[in-house]
């Protein structure tokens, strides 16, 4: 079972500014998803990558004056993670008219455009963070009728299937992650896109014969500076590249390594300190 830890942070003062610079710097050391709480905030880790040490670590270093942080932890274990997202903070995403997002236990959903259903389970993406709201609006503001396109790190599959809907074609979700692989293809078979190509697998998954319109990329700073190259080998001219997981103060460095692959910088969307950019090729 993928069980996961989760460690709630008590921050005083709760500032939002503190709250940023914390999941960024677990992030750092294997966390994958944060959740803001009253006192401060949750942070969920793969129960063998916690590591009591890095945490104290994070805590003890911490780099802006004048704050106080203590943590508890608690296993999640697999089988309870949808009753926890339930019973603490899936509650469904609205985009205006365009796209509500929603899973099969929630009740009296608003009608949009795009209708999304997402079991999360053990996977992440269910359209709560600010990244993943940057990359369905660029998705949603993107002419995608008959185009190809590729979601790397696509956990729930949430953005492969709103493209698919959103017009394309041909859509390739991959995850490195075994329960997130297996969580994609049933989100995809609850949301009637089974068309939808999902693989297992990293950057290596990407074939060579493959070759896509749009590439989105919902990861993190150093996965995507590691993995830059391998994203603009499946893009052709006038190919896009949609990056977000990370925060503004790591955008020049992102800006850069796209550079160095012939990546033409087109623009960004920010909320919270957290960015996401894009590039053409």
């Amino acid at each position: 079972m993928n069980d996961y830890t989760r460690v709630k942070f008590t921050v005083s003062p709760n500032e939002e500014a503190a709250t940023d610079v914390l999941a960024a710097l677990l992030a750092e050391v294997g966390f994958e998803s944060f959740v803001q709480e009253d006192e401060g905030m949750s942070a969920y880790v793969p129960q063998n990558q916690y590591n009591e040490e890095n945490i104290a670590a994070v805590v003890e270093e911490f780099p802006l004056p004048g704050f106080n942080i203590t943590y508890e932890s608690e296993l999640i274990e697999g089988e309870d993670w949808n009753a926890e997202w339930e019973k603490n903070y899936f509650q469904p995403i609205v985009l205006g008219e365009e796209c509500v997002i929603h899973s099969t236990f929630h009740k009296d959903v608003p009608k949009a455009r795009y209708d999304i259903l997402i079991d999360p389970k053990m996977a992440f993406g269910t359209g709560y963070h600010q990244t993943t709201c940057h990359m369905l609006r660029a998705i949603l503001a993107s002419d995608m009728t008959g185009k190809s396109v590729l979601d790397m790190g696509c956990g729930t599959a949430l953005l492969a299937i709103l493209a698919r809907k959103h017009g394309a074609t041909d859509v390739t979700a991959i995850d490195i992650d075994e329960f997130a692989f297996e969580n994609a293809k049933e989100n995809i078979v609850l949301n009637g896109t089974p068309d939808i190509d999902v693989r297992l697998g990293g950057a290596e998954a990407i074939k060579e014969s493959d070759s896509f319109d749009f590439v989105i990329a919902n990861i993190n700073r150093n996965i995507l500076l590691m993995d830059m190259a391998n994203y603009v080998r499946c893009m052709h001219k006038g190919s896009q590249l949609f990056i977000s997981g990370f925060y503004t103060d790591d955008m020049e460095v992102l800006k850069e390594e796209a550079a160095r692959h012939g990546l033409c910088y087109l623009d960004y969307a920010e909320d919270n300190r957290w960015a996401m950019m894009r590039f053409g090729l």
